[in-house]
């Protein structure tokens, strides 16, 4: 197993040593910690678990409210005396609104509005909460595809500065024949000025690797840990996993898709909402229940009257509203309209999100395929490359080729192990983007 470790040391010489070995992280593990420390996805998480509480919420308005209200009035009585509801007579109240100088009020009250816009609404809540479980899947997906890219972007990376130091290392070799050959005067001071400055160049080049090492590394670093600074090592993924096949993998993306869940969850929560206006044409049903005590007395019988028994105070009521609309001078008209615009709106973004899947899917997986083909030709590169570089050195050694053939051997042996780490990086971001397609990974 290779670890992407040799930049960490290179970047960290110098400072202290670390009280710990270099944590270790797969690609799973990479997209678990991402998991847990993006704000993006953070956010996505809890804006679902606030709508299904919402949901609940919506519930709530379609089911009967219960409370218990308890209350103890006291009126100025104006010198006068009524019967108040009450058998016998009584003090009467100052204030015509109250019932008596002393009233004590302790009921168990149930109310209930049965209307359409009510149902609408909550059905409505119930897509809204599907549509952001979609979307917080859709960022799941997202993170997973970043996280995926910078992973395999900082083993590209470290790849990349092996290439560097495996070419300076040549530099210096051939800055050291030529050199030896010119002492041998077996070349011209050409070829060491030649192979001096490909050392410059190799120098530099190996410097600009260590410096986008080092930034892959703490990009990656930001999403995984809480200090970017904790030292860590990428485990290869080794061989490269085959391409799936297309039937497949289309299969699984129309089954497993979020953005057209999203969007047919939108289609129907603004359909709800046009119901849900419209209901404001039709009337509303109220029903209410009370059971308790609303009395002169804290107590379940008022005083015994001579002659006229004894009140009862504990008892219940019941009432029903029927709310007509009449004239709301187009308020409900103007909703209408404003909700049939923005289904109107929903409806084009199913169209197009179902449009936008197909090309995708046909983009992505044109890539794999494209990105997997290129893989063994890039090795064959390599190869090739590496091979040329070798006869080419033997030719130069034995005075059949320049200094400039030898140069530019290695630049080609260079150019193509570095295109070899970015194809690895291309197909593994293609694959990672099929899978985060149908949610496989």
């Amino acid at each position: 197993m290779q670890l992407s470790a040799q930049v960490s040391a290179q970047t960290q010489a110098g400072s202290a040593a670390p009280s710990a070995p270099p944590v270790m992280i797969s690609l799973d593990e990479a997209i678990r910690r991402a998991e847990i420390n993006d704000p993006t996805y953070a956010g996505a998480v809890a804006s679902g678990k606030t709508a299904a509480y919402d949901r609940g919420i919506a519930r709530s308005t379609l089911l009967p409210g219960v409370i218990f209200h308890n209350q103890a009035l006291y009126t100025q009585p104006n010198g006068l005396v009524n019967q108040g509801g009450q058998t016998g007579s009584q003090a009467a109240p100052i204030f015509i609104a109250n019932n008596a100088v002393h009233e004590y009020a302790s009921q168990a009250e149930v109310t209930e509005t049965i209307g359409l816009a009510r149902i609408a609404s909550y059905q409505r809540v119930d897509f809204l909460a599907a549509q952001a479980a979609a979307e917080q899947e859709i960022a799941r997906r997202g993170l997973v595809a970043t996280v995926v890219n910078s992973y395999y972007s900082l083993l590209a990376a470290d790849q990349k500065y092996t290439v560097t130091e495996r070419a300076y290392d040549e530099a210096q070799n051939f800055d050291k024949l030529t050199r030896e050959l010119e002492q041998g005067r077996e070349v011209a001071h050409a070829d060491v000025l030649k192979a001096d400055l490909q050392m410059q160049q190799r120098s530099r080049d190996r410097d600009d690797a260590r410096l986008n090492a080092e930034r892959a590394r703490l990009d990656l670093a930001v999403l995984l840990f809480p200090d970017p600074r904790t030292a860590f090592a990428l485990e290869d993924g080794g061989a490269q996993p085959a391409l799936p096949s297309r039937g497949d993998v289309e299969a699984a993306a129309q089954k497993n898709n979020p953005q057209l869940r999203s969007a047919l969850a939108a289609v129907g929560a603004s359909q709800k909402e046009v119901v849900a206006a419209k209901a404001g044409y039709l009337p509303d049903v109220g029903l209410a229940a009370v059971y308790g005590i609303d009395a002169p007395q804290f107590a379940l019988s008022g005083p015994l009257v001579p002659g006229a028994g004894q009140a009862q105070n504990l008892g219940y009521s019941a009432a029903v509203t029927l709310d007509i609309p009449v004239w709301d001078w187009f308020a409900t008209h103007d909703r209408v309209k404003q909700s049939e615009i923005r289904r109107q709106v929903a409806v084009t973004q199913l169209s197009y999100t179902q449009k936008r899947l197909i090309a995708q899917f046909d983009e992505l997986y044109s890539e794999a395929v494209t990105a997997h083909d290129q893989l063994q030709s890039l090795s064959t590169s390599v190869n090739t490359a590496r091979e040329g570089l070798r006869l080419t050195s033997l030719r130069y050694k034995a005075g059949e080729s320049t200094a400039l053939e030898v140069v530019d051997a290695q630049n080609q042996l260079t150019f193509a192990e570095s295109a070899r780490a970015d194809g690895i990086v291309r197909y593994r971001m293609a694959l990672a983007n099929l899978q985060t397609l149908t949610g496989t990974l």
